[in-house]
């Protein structure tokens, strides 16, 4: 999907909102359990609830190569039954080098045709480039992160700035616009002025509102621009909403409550 369908996309719906497939099986309602593929079932369940409110699919695909074979063919069905006018994520972190990254980025981009894919940069351009070679697909580079972690390296110092800062502006000059996303997490509220600073054009790729804790109204009205170029992750709070039998209609109420929150900021 290139950027400006991803934009008109986001207008049509009033919506900037990204469901989070994390689909632990350990979590998922036990009724399911009696069907041929319980994570495909609930996860068709999720998205024919939620579809109407969302712009955007994350799919964790950890959550599916944990369960071997059975979890990549329940993830291959998932991302067939996405409705094609929605933004995929094949949310991978992958971050190697040479003729392995373009080993990766053909897996998430021809074998599993994904929108796009969560990269990692600690290797440098050359972990990167071979994602930004094929047309209308995206690279989303982790920046700046919201896990406790992100204090480690992320926000030390690092010349006249801070470490991610320098991923930012470095990353940000291999791509474009069009085919490079940014990672940053809602938690980081007191960056996130900055980080517009340093990229104003880009997409950014925000989890960590719901469950984490992340502020829905400091990120639209810090991260937001022009084009909205931002889609607001929320995972556990929608897809685990209810846990019984009814757990489609409590994730669809559940998207429905971002999905107003994100209304008003449209104009």
């Amino acid at each position: 999907m290139n950027r400006q369908t991803l934009i008109e996309q986001i207008r049509k719906k009033k919506s900037f909102l990204c469901v989070g497939l994390d689909t632990d099986i350990t979590k998922i309602p036990t009724h399911l359990f009696a069907t041929d593929d319980p994570v495909f079932e609930f996860n068709k369940a999720i998205i024919d609830a939620t579809k109407d409110h969302t712009v955007a699919y994350k799919i964790n695909t950890a959550f599916y190569e944990a369960q071997g074979l059975k979890g990549w063919i329940s993830m291959g069905k998932t991302l067939d039954y996405i409705p094609k006018d929605i933004f995929t994520i094949a949310d991978a972190k992958r971050g190697d080098i040479g003729n392995t990254a373009e080993q990766y980025a053909k897996t998430f981009f021809d074998t599993y045709p994904y929108d796009s894919v969560t990269v990692a940069p600690y290797m440098g351009k050359d972990s990167v480039e071979p994602f930004l070679q094929f047309p209308n697909k995206w690279a989303i580079v982790l920046g700046l992160t919201s896990n406790k972690g992100s204090h480690d390296f992320q926000l030390q110092p690092s010349g006249d700035g801070l470490l991610y800062e320098k991923v930012l502006t470095t990353v940000a000059s291999w791509g474009s616009v069009d085919n490079t996303m940014f990672v940053i997490g809602a938690t980081q509220k007191d960056q996130l002025e900055r980080v517009r600073q340093l990229i104003p054009d880009h997409f950014l790729l925000i989890p960590g509102v719901g469950a984490q804790g992340g502020d829905m109204d400091t990120v639209a009205k810090t991260a937001m621009n022009k084009d909205v170029s931002i889609l607001v992750n929320v995972s556990r709070a929608i897809i685990f909403a209810g846990n019984g039998m009814e757990f489609a209609e409590q994730a669809a109420k559940a998207a429905a409550g971002y999905g107003a929150q994100m209304k008003p900021y449209f104009k």
